[in-house]
């Protein structure tokens, strides 16, 4: 088993690699913040053998610097929160969609989400387990139950607004009735198949997002459905198809939020940076202005 480095054996060792410190005060400062492991996951694209895993030296492309590799983490880390405050307004959009269009429907049935008659027999039977235990702990709905003793579920304007975006999929999945999936789906422009595909898309991205994982190379294993967000062929699986979903279901509630989100991504990917940076950003990301 390896074992951990000190801060003079992780600059020693990129050292070896090739990397070039411009000054190595205050790589040691950024080594300390980001940690030697998250850098190698920038410092990969300029690896002589990038993008072969295996066989896999470090040794780095002539030239490279601290600086770039740096730049290429800065990038990824602003783009992260550039796509974070598109992906809350768009959730908790399409969480208030969902729960107005099939409550109003089912008046009848406050807690239709757990209705048999309703929804697919497999999430009702596993709603308990998977989602409602959790929730069951959160401070408002606590206070439902409180309240009203005999209540097995809060009614769904209070227990949707908690859930979880992979819950909001699999509630959308399991409503039987087609129409309803329909009337949801065309406020967005699509459908049904394909919302169920860009709610998968958004909520890979937004959890990548949120845990803070590298977003510049990303893989989506499941492809991009390409119309009607217009999504290339060389875009179904990466950063490029994701963000491409994303303006386009922020243009379907907000085209102002979506053009300034346009503007913010366009701005990031022309900031000045070392050419090679920019040249990695361009090929792994696929995004072009």
């Amino acid at each position: 088993m390896k074992r951990a480095f000190s801060i003079d054996e992780q600059i020693a060792r990129l050292r070896s690699y090739g990397l070039i410190f411009d000054n190595e005060e205050k790589a040691r400062e950024i080594l300390l913040d980001v940690g030697y492991y998250r850098f190698g996951f920038y410092s990969f694209p300029y690896e002589k053998t990038f993008p072969r895993l295996e066989g896999r030296t470090h040794e780095l492309r002539e030239g490279t610097s601290f600086k770039s590799v740096y730049d290429l983490y800065d990038f990824d880390t602003r783009l992260r929160r550039i796509l974070l405050n598109a992906l809350d307004r768009i959730e908790i959009n399409i969480r208030t969609q969902i729960t107005y269009i099939a409550s109003n429907h089912y008046l009848k049935s406050p807690t239709w989400f757990a209705d048999n008659s309703i929804m697919d027999s497999r999430f009702v039977d596993t709603f308990e387990e998977k989602v409602y235990k959790t929730l069951r702990e959160n401070p408002i709905i606590k206070r439902h139950h409180d309240k009203y003793i005999n209540d097995k579920y809060a009614p769904a304007w209070k227990t949707i607004e908690f859930m979880t975006l992979g819950n909001i999929t699999s509630l959308y999945r399991a409503i039987k009735d087609e129409n309803v999936k329909l009337r949801i789906s065309r406020q967005y422009g699509c459908t049904v198949g394909v919302f169920v595909n860009y709610l998968e898309t958004i909520r890979v991205i937004r959890n990548k997002c949120a845990h803070g994982s590298c977003i510049y190379n990303m893989e989506i294993p499941k492809g991009i459905k390409a119309k009607p967000a217009g999504i290339k062929d060389d875009s179904r699986h990466n950063i490029n198809g994701a963000i491409c979903v994303i303006e386009y279901i922020l243009g379907k509630i907000s085209p102002d939020r979506s053009n300034e989100l346009k503007w913010d991504i366009k701005e990031l990917i022309c900031a000045e940076r070392e050419k090679n940076t920019n040249e990695i950003i361009r090929k792994c990301t696929k995004i072009h202005y």
